[in-house]
């Protein structure tokens, strides 16, 4: 099967160095700061307050079973929860549910389709934990600290899953599972913009409104990615005013301004996501799409809950993020809590600082 050709190494390590440069500026030295920047403090204040440790199955019991039966090796109970999924065709559940077990089953998902070659869904599962399995091999170190070695097998290991995607597309043309993590391995092979636009509108196609895939092309949009904070605002803000009330894109606004708020140093990050036009534009997409009473995405509410409440934290909006923090509970994502350090600790102190806040 044909597969788009891979862009040169040394793009790939150029942009994620970039990325790499900014994580670890993140997590080193910006964690805990104090003051008037609003952030998780250092020292007794951050230390005093208790991590909050992240459930991958995000407090939802069908998620568990399904992560319990891929530790064990339980192919037919695995099916069992994603089969009724995919044929009631509700693909932001099922894309939810499969990319909370791609961190799981060793060889087990990865040899599956050695079994069920003509099963689509089998497929689809495997091409995700290929695809996890390939940034496994990659690791989160800079690009300088990647071996060639380590290229050499997260492009193989991406070459595989899309093989896998491809199959499941041509077996199961109605299904958006596969284009969902099609975007994610043409981000890893720096196939482009483009191919990964493609894919999207694929998915798209088969799930409009899919929250989930327009998340991955919004990372592809992303500066870090080689996009722009322009291209990425706009899709972000053309998704969700495109959107129903109550639709869960409204959190494709709050990503893209954590993104921005990213790519900016110390002091000029701040000014940025504390800046009036952006508050206002969040507290638009939160009363349109958290906030409203029509908020029931069929995957889980806390990806969404969990990325305004950052923003809302960082822009100081402590009110309207401890509103989304009593709603979140012990519901932590380590996304976006991990652009700010370790994920347990930075939400448990966020947390506290906005909870706090309120009962003022």
């Amino acid at each position: 099967m044909a597969i788009a050709a891979v862009a040169a190494a040394s793009v790939i390590r150029g942009l994620s160095s970039r990325y790499g440069a900014q994580r670890s500026r993140r997590a080193a030295g910006r964690t805990g700061q104090s003051g008037q920047t609003g952030r998780a403090g250092r020292g007794a204040q951050a230390e005093a307050v208790r991590p909050v440790p992240i459930d991958r199955s995000h407090g939802d019991p069908e998620l568990a079973a399904l992560r319990q039966a891929a530790r064990v090796a339980d192919w037919p109970a695995m099916e069992a929860i994603l089969r009724p999924v995919r044929e009631r065709a509700d693909f932001e559940r099922l894309t939810f549910l499969i990319g909370n077990v791609e961190d799981l089953g060793g060889d087990f998902l990865l040899k599956l389709p050695e079994q069920l070659p003509g099963d689509p869904l089998v497929l689809s599962v495997a091409g995700a934990r290929h695809s996890a399995w390939a940034w496994e091999a990659r690791t989160g170190y800079r690009a300088s600290q990647v071996s060639e070695e380590q290229f050499k097998v997260f492009h193989e290991r991406l070459r595989i899953a899309e093989e896998y995607l491809y199959t499941a597309v041509e077996l199961d043309p109605d299904s958006a599972a596969p284009w969902y993590t099609l975007c994610v391995t043409s981000r890893g092979l720096e196939h482009g913009a483009e191919i990964t636009r493609r894919r999207f509108e694929a998915g798209i196609r088969r799930a409009p409104g899919h929250v989930g895939l327009h998340r991955q092309m919004l990372q592809q949009l992303c500066a870090k990615w080689g996009g722009s904070h322009e291209q990425m605002h706009a899709f972000a803000t053309g998704a969700f005013d495109a959107a129903p009330p109550g639709s869960g894109l409204g959190e494709v606004v709050a990503q893209a301004h954590l993104e921005h708020w990213l790519d900016l140093e110390q002091g000029p990050d701040d000014e940025y996501i504390r800046g009036t036009a952006v508050v206002q534009e969040l507290r638009r997409a939160a009363d349109t799409s958290v906030f409203h009473p029509a908020f029931a995405p069929t995957s889980s509410p806390y990806t969404a809950l969990n990325a305004f409440a950052m923003a809302f934290w960082l822009a100081d909006d402590k009110e309207a993020a401890g509103r989304l923090f009593e709603r979140i509970g012990d519901h932590a994502t380590k996304a976006p809590w991990r652009y700010r350090g370790d994920p347990e600790r930075v939400f448990a102190v966020a947390r506290q600082d906005c909870v706090k806040k309120r009962k003022k």
